[in-house]
């Protein structure tokens, strides 16, 4: 982090999960802003270009997103409005003040259907309001002519912040004796400070011969199921997890059947390597 510390770096969504998890490890200061929708509407162009016309950032990192999934179907145009238009916004004015700008994606962008790790060349085809609006996102930078960025496409974000998987276990367990978790949809949990190292080691070397998609996950493949027996082991919980299916666990919006992602890309560049999902659980302390 010392080069970084040579950079001003502003930060959108201070209050999200991945927000909140950066600010754990690079404090706010005179070089280092966070901005919540409060401070900074993003999906308001001119406040955006003010912003950066003051503040005068080398880098932004975008974590600001409209996450939940079933709600994007019934809201398409907020949607779209943060995960989309505002990331237009951001690329245009990071062009405009020759910024770097790292933004957060999902794996959601892919339509689940594969039998192999998705690469970063593999054709999009999401299936949700909220895999559309983070695909139109991408599309939105690589169209905006800026030189310098890094699309980091994850999966199953956890951490102590916000709504998430491994806090919604946590959370039931002591609601319940019994929970039932899917045991037909795949994927690789991430815990966010891992993402939080990563987005540094680019910060760091980010330019516009590495610049373009990159793909980060933490190692190992594991279905919802699995991923809530390990949690309940790792924790000492009395609740019994039992499995079940997503025609049985039925939500608005269908779920990727299986969404693993290949990190090569990401190691390749930048050295970035991820780690073992289930060794880090036992010692996370959530």
């Amino acid at each position: 982090m010392n080069d970084l510390k040579k950079q001003k770096i502003l930060i959108t969504g201070a209050g999200g999960q991945l927000g909140r998890t950066l600010k754990d490890y690079l404090r706010e200061s005179d070089t280092v802003k966070y901005v919540s929708k409060a401070q900074l509407d993003i999906a308001d162009f001119s406040a955006v270009r003010t912003y950066f016309k003051d503040f005068q950032p080398n880098i932004c990192i975008n974590t600001a997103a409209y996450t939940a999934v079933d709600e994007a179907e019934k809201k398409p145009d907020i949607a779209f409005n943060i995960n989309a238009e505002a990331v237009a916004n951001l690329a245009k004015c990071c062009k405009e003040n020759s910024a770097k700008l790292i933004h957060i994606s999902t794996d959601y962008v892919f339509d689940g259907e594969a039998k192999i790790p998705y690469k970063e060349t593999d054709i999009p085809n999401p299936q949700t309001v909220y895999g559309k609006s983070k695909l139109a996102g991408e599309e939105a930078i690589k169209s905006s002519g800026l030189k310098e960025f890094a699309i980091i496409r994850t999966s199953w974000l956890y951490s102590q912040y916000g709504k998430n998987f491994y806090k919604t276990i946590l959370r039931l367990s002591k609601e319940r004796d019994v929970i039932s978790v899917v045991n037909d949809q795949t994927g690789s949990p991430t815990y966010a400070p891992h993402l939080v190292e990563a987005i540094f080691k680019i910060a760091e070397k980010l330019n516009k011969d590495n610049s373009g998609i990159y793909h980060f996950s933490d190692e190992g493949n594991v279905t919802w199921f699995d991923f809530a027996v390990e949690i309940v082991k790792s924790k000492k919980l009395s609740v019994k997890v039992f499995e079940t299916t997503s025609e049985a666990f039925k939500t608005l919006t269908k779920r990727p059947k299986y969404s693993v992602l290949d990190c090569d890309k990401i190691k390749n560049k930048f050295e970035v390597y991820n780690k073992k999902w289930k060794e880090y659980l036992k010692n996370i302390d959530i």
